[in-house]
């Protein structure tokens, strides 16, 4: 027998360590199964889990246990990223923290150890994590992109794609983080807004004419000038291109030139150009053939290229000292305070600099065309669709990937330096060492590059790698492409694409069938979470207070595809709640005998209200399982919501009372109680298999506790590696589905009826069959007892005539009456519900033109947006409905 209650922090750890030490998360050895795989996108080996980890897991989860069961080879491979500069900040500060030292101060070597030692120590943090989710990744297939695997795959293609001069090494603009002193991604940047000033400097021409304004928001870059740029149809200046002015505080002449980028309605019209600390300014640079002066070194401080008394200054600090000299040569025109965007670090914190540096690139543009086909011919697909948008438009304008970092954990690139600046790129550094004897002629020092690769770029790798790439293993040869990746918007560009790119050019093939983005999720409010804001939820503590179930429930019926998830613990714990209304049905199952029957046969049932569940049942498990496979997560859940609360708790188990009669005591039809008994318990092995994917350990727990209900099943052991039901249209009988729906939505409508109205408990109206055909009538007076209890009817009478003071209503072609005038004021309902719908009407009234002013729409943050249609849809529901009680009131007999 079921205890009295589930309790996942008892339940949770016992059934996992069981399920893992089963092996059953590894993909079944049948060779004649079809392959399924998914690879999780690696968490950092730093990271813990956040509340998009629990709802990007839980999809996938979800997903690889409804294949598990459909019994396919199901492949989830687990594995976490080195996090380059996340991991190695951890351990510098744990080392400023304990002895006070940088990672200078160990050196290399000695560094790089410390960061194994503290990966072997708490590296697994977010693993754990993953599994109190109750994540069935196979953990004995676990990969870490620092592994020795990944890391021959890593130095194979770096040296496929440089003698395919697809990787070469270049000066460029990158994002440079002076407190780690390393170039650092796009992702990796945080635009935070600040307060600022613009300033107006002027220049003045070389030939002593006059002077142009140029405004800045950096002045310290100004040192670095190397053109001013004006629009070639801006008249002010059409006579000035071609001549220079002098640079102020360095003395240089620079050049006037002719160039799109400069807008002539913003400022003077007139633009500084710094090619060597400005993106845009750096293209400009290299359409006019511009010099690149680069003024900083690694720690943002001015160099040997700039002034004397400007050299080793702080950039903040040169800033300062530029403005006063500009105001003591009388050259600032004017102070403008503004509120700007600016790009900081998102680990360091610190303000990005555009840098002028020598890095290594891959040619991304030619690598994107294979992976842009793939998409546009279906090889691969997106869900939802729209996001082929997002992919599409980076592709086609997609930049050189600057691959190398200035860190010292990491893929350190497999390339070597000889005498005379020769670059020698292999595997090993003894192929290194024969290319260049073969180049000199002779044995030569070589030096290994210092930097490491992009974290993004092993982790290109990971739908090949980690099926033991380069090497031909059974697990390549078996899983891959996978089949689909479930991942979030913001790093489509950073990884997706990547991938897309590389298993393509790698294994000729698409890592992926099929690429779900899930949704972001947000507070109850719609607002983003965020520290700052005090509004994140914590998985862990969530999983604390309701289950693991609960939340997985709560978050998988919430990702509706293109739409945002709003979180809140309200939603979670009525989720539980309906897990414990599972659990109850489960007890009156077992209370009342349910017990599986040696040889049962959904097909062969004969009561109506068996043959109406069976229908229900299949409609269900179809529906679901077309919703899993079409990653319709919403969909399935919701179906698998209505079905078990609606149909299977509320409706049948009320329905099955009178035939399943008093525990104990003999019934008036045996046959018919024990084929309800076989049926609830046939139901109920369905119900906990379409569920189990979604709610993996209270389904898992019920399973093992209803072992005793009967005849074996079908498959003895875990539920979580059962059959997935297989149920044919067939099951579903029309004329059951005809006579239990009449008494079910007689029932529902009638207390539907009752609530709108405000009809008190206590009364018991009757219930007037007005007008319905003899078969319908014969239906519910044959249920008259369950309608009189459910309903709270005094009886159930077939009438020519409602009597005055009867409300009807219509099910299904068959006319009905509550008489039910004498226990309410009708004038007062009707002016109640009036008020109502006035109200309801203003409200809808305002959100409608709030939403169609198109200022509102383009300006509002996205979730008040979101949240005014919300509002808006369901006021307009609610005021259907109490319009529809307005009607009812208005038709009284």
């Amino acid at each position: 027998m079921l205890e009295k209650t589930f309790d996942p922090k008892s339940v949770e750890p016992r059934l996992y360590a069981a399920w893992e030490a089963s092996g059953g998360f590894a993909p079944t050895d049948d060779p004649a199964a079809e392959p399924f795989s998914i690879v999780i996108p690696p968490p950092n080996v730093t990271g813990s889990l956040h509340i998009g980890h629990a709802l990007n897991n839980t999809l996938q989860d979800v997903l690889i246990r409804f294949e598990r069961m459909r019994g396919k080879a199901a492949l989830w491979l687990p594995g976490t990223d080195h996090a380059g500069i996340a991991t190695q900040m951890v351990v510098e500060r744990q080392l400023a923290a304990v002895g006070n030292q940088s990672r200078r101060d160990l050196g290399r070597e000695a560094f790089v150890e410390k960061i194994w030692e503290w990966k072997a120590k708490s590296g697994g943090t977010i693993v754990n994590q993953l599994k109190r989710l109750g994540a069935s990744c196979d953990w004995s297939r676990e990969r870490f992109t620092l592994d020795e695997g990944l890391s021959a795959a890593v130095r194979k293609v770096f040296v496929t794609l440089y003698k395919e001069k697809l990787i070469y090494r270049d000066k460029r603009l990158v994002n440079w983080d002076p407190h780690f002193q390393t170039a650092i991604s796009d992702l990796e940047v945080e635009q935070r807004e600040i307060d600022g000033h613009f300033w107006h400097f002027a220049y003045p021409m070389e030939d002593g004419s006059g002077e142009i304004v140029v405004a800045t928001t950096r002045p310290e870059t100004m040192l670095g000038d190397t053109a001013v740029a004006v629009h070639p149809s801006d008249e002010r200046y059409k006579s000035m291109i071609g001549k220079a002015v002098r640079l102020p505080i360095a003395g240089r002449p620079i050049p006037i030139i002719a160039d799109e980028y400069p807008d002539p309605e913003k400022g003077s019209g007139a633009v500084k150009i710094t090619p060597a600390h400005d993106f845009n300014d750096f293209m400009v640079g290299k359409r006019h053939n511009l010099p690149m002066i680069n003024i900083f070194d690694d720690f943002a401080r001015l160099n040997e290229n700039v002034p004397p008394a400007y050299r080793g200054l702080d950039r903040f600090a040169a800033r300062k000292k530029v403005v006063e000299e500009f105001e003591a040569l009388g050259l600032l025109r004017a102070v403008e305070k503004t509120r700007h965007t600016v790009p900081h670090g998102d680990r360091s914190g610190v303000v990005v600099e555009p840098y002028l540096t020598d890095q290594w690139y891959v040619n991304a543009e030619e690598l994107a065309k294979p992976a842009i086909k793939a998409i546009e011919e279906g090889d691969t697909v997106f869900v939802p669709k729209a996001w082929e948008k997002t992919y599409f438009e980076w592709m086609r304008n997609i930049q050189p990937w600057c691959i190398s970092r200035q860190l010292w954990w990491g893929h350190r690139i497999p390339a070597w330096f000889g005498p005379g600046g020769k670059i020698f790129v292999a595997e090993t550094e003894e192929e290194a060492r024969r290319q260049a004897y073969e180049h000199y002629g002779r044995e030569e020092p070589l030096r290994q590059d210092e930097d490491v690769l992009d974290t993004w770029f092993s982790s290109a790798l990971w739908p090949f790698s980690t099926l033991g790439w380069p090497e031909k293993t059974p697990d390549l040869a078996r899983f891959y492409p996978t089949h689909t990746l479930i991942t979030g918007f913001d790093i489509i560009f950073f990884w997706v694409a990547r991938m897309m790119m590389q298993g393509l050019h790698f294994m000729d093939e698409a890592p992926f069938k099929r690429i779900f983005i899930n949704a972001l999720v947000r507070d109850a409010e719609g607002k983003k979470m965020s520290k700052s804001k005090g509004n994140v939820m914590d998985p862990l503590e969530l999983v604390d207070d309701y289950g693991a179930d609960a939340l997985r429930f709560t978050l998988t019926a919430m990702s509706g595809q293109a739409r945002d998830i709003k979180l809140s613990r309200e939603r979670i714990e009525g989720y539980r709640n309906f897990g414990t209304k599972l659990w109850n049905a489960t007890n009156f199952c077992q209370v009342n005998g349910a017990a599986r029957a040696e040889g049962f046969d959904p097909a062969q049932v004969k009561l109506p209200l068996n043959r109406w569940i069976v229908g229900e049942t299949t409609r269900t498990a179809r529906a679901v399982t077309a919703a899993f496979a079409d990653c319709g997560f919403d969909q399935a859940t919701d179906g698998l919501y209505r079905f078990i609360r609606r149909q299977y708790c509320d409706w049948y188990v009320e329905l099955a009372k009178p035939v399943l009669g008093k525990p104990g005591e003999p019934s008036a039809d045996e046959a018919a109680r024990d084929e309800t008994r076989a049926t609830a318990a046939w139901v109920l092995d369905v119900v906990l298999k379409l569920l189990h994917p979604v709610m993996p350990f209270l389904t898992e727990e019920i399973w093992a506790q209803t072992a005793d209900m009967g005849a074996a099943r079908e498959h003895q052991g875990f539920l979580m590696v059962a059959r997935w039901p297989d149920l044919p249209q067939s099951l579903i009988d029309p004329s059951a589905d005809a006579e239990i729906g009449l008494i079910v939505e007689t029932i529902a409508e009638g207390r539907s009826v009752r609530a709108e109205l405000n009809v008190p408990n206590s009364a018991r109206p009757q219930l007037l069959v007005v007008d319905a055909d003899e078969a319908q009538r014969k239906v519910l007076q044959d249920a008259g007892p369950l309608i009189r209890q459910m309903l709270r009817v005094a009886d159930v009478r077939v009438v020519d005539a409602p009597p005055p003071g009867a409300i009807p209503y219509v099910i299904d072609g068959v006319t009905l009456a509550l008489p039910v005038a004498e226990f309410i004021d009708v004038a007062a309902e009707r002016a109640r519900l009036g008020k109502e719908v006035a109200s309801l009407a203003a409200d809808i009234d305002r959100t409608a033109k709030k939403l169609a002013n198109v200022d509102f729409v383009a300006r509002a943050p996205e979730e008040v947006v979101e949240d005014n249609r919300e509002r808006l849809a369901d006021a307009e529901a609610v005021k259907a409905k109490l319009e529809a009680a307005l009607a009812r009131l208005g038709a009284v007999v």
